[in-house]
C-alpha cells in the first residue's frame, strides 16, 4: 500500500518565528487518521526565521531526529551538550528519562528542517544525544543509513527503536531501490524534486506512508533529495 499525502493536506501552524507543517496529528492539529505510522510518531516540517528558535522545554520517552535541510540549527540542552547541526547533516536526542533542550537559529537565514519523532522499544533509559556530519555527496544515487536502531549501521547516529532514517540524493531520471520488510511501515518525503515511487508520482513535500511492499523504488523525475523512515 502506498498512501501518497499531498504536502497541502498536512495540518499547518504559522507562529511568525515558526511555519510549521505536521504530516501527523500535533500540538493543536489533530486527525484521527494520521496520528502514527507504525513507531513513527511526529515528523514536521519545519522553517525558522533567522535569531529565533525554541526555548527550553523537556521530553521523555522519545527518539528525536533532525534532519536539517537548509542553513543550521544549534542545539543545548540540560546534559550539557551544546553543538552546530548544519544543512545536510542529523542530530539525534534520546530524551529517555527526561531531558530539557532548547533549539535556535542562530543564523542571519532561515533554516528548514524535518524534526521526527520515533516511539522508543523501552522508556525510562538514560537520556542522550548527538550530532554527525553527513556530506551529501556520500548518498549521491543510493540510499545512506544516518540514523538506526541497529548497531551493525557503521557511521550511523544510533537510536533506540526498531527504526532507521535514511537519506539520498538522485538526480534526474536515477533510481534508488529500497529492499523493505512488507510487515514494516516506511514514510518518505521529498524535500526537494517530483518523484516516483513504485509507479505513483509525488510532488516535492508530500508524505508517502508505504507498508505491504516488498521493495521501494524510487525514481527521480527532477533531481531530487529524499529522507525516509523504516519503523516496525
Amino acid at each position: 500500500m502506498i498512501d501518497i499525502r499531498p504536502f497541502s493536506s498536512l495540518g499547518a501552524a504559522d507562529h511568525g518565528w515558526l511555519d510549521a507543517r505536521h504530516h501527523f496529528s500535533f500540538a493543536s492539529y489533530h486527525d484521527p487518521n494520521r496520528v502514527n505510522w507504525g513507531q513513527i510518531r511526529v515528523w514536521n516540517d519545519d522553517t525558522i526565521a533567522p535569531r529565533s528558535g525554541f526555548p527550553p522545554h523537556p521530553h521523555s520517552d522519545m527518539e528525536i531526529v533532525t534532519f536539517v535541510r537548509t542553513g543550521a540549527i544549534t542545539h543545548k540542552d540540560s546534559l550539557g551538550n551544546m553543538g552546530r547541526t548544519a544543512a545536510g547533516d542529523v542530530q539525534v536526542m534520546s530524551a529517555g528519562s527526561g531531558i530539557t533542550h532548547a533549539e535556535y537559529n542562530v543564523e542571519d537565514e532561515a533554516t528548514t528542517l524535518f524534526q521526527i519523532w520515533i516511539i522508543p522499544d523501552e522508556r525510562g533509559e538514560p537520556p542522550s544525544w548527538g550530532q554527525r556530519e553527513f556530506p551529501r555527496g556520500t548518498r549521491a544515487g543510493k540510499w545512506e543509513i544516518v540514523a538506526s536502531g541497529n548497531s551493525e549501521s557503521d557511521g550511523a547516529l544510533p537510536i533506540r527503536a526498531d527504526a532507521a532514517v535514511l537519506a539520498a540524493t538522485l538526480s534526474a531520471g536515477e533510481t534508488a531501490v529500497y529492499q523493505a520488510d512488507p510487515a514494516r511501515h516506511q514514510y518518505l518525503v521529498a524535500p526537494k524534486g517530483r518523484i516516483r515511487v513504485n509507479g505513483q508520482e509525488a510532488q516535492p513535500r508530500d508524505g508517502i506512508a508505504i507498508t505491504g511492499e516488498a521493495a521501494i523504488s524510487v525514481e527521480a523525475l527532477d533531481d531530487a533529495e529524499l529522507v525516509m523512515v523504516d519503523a516496525r
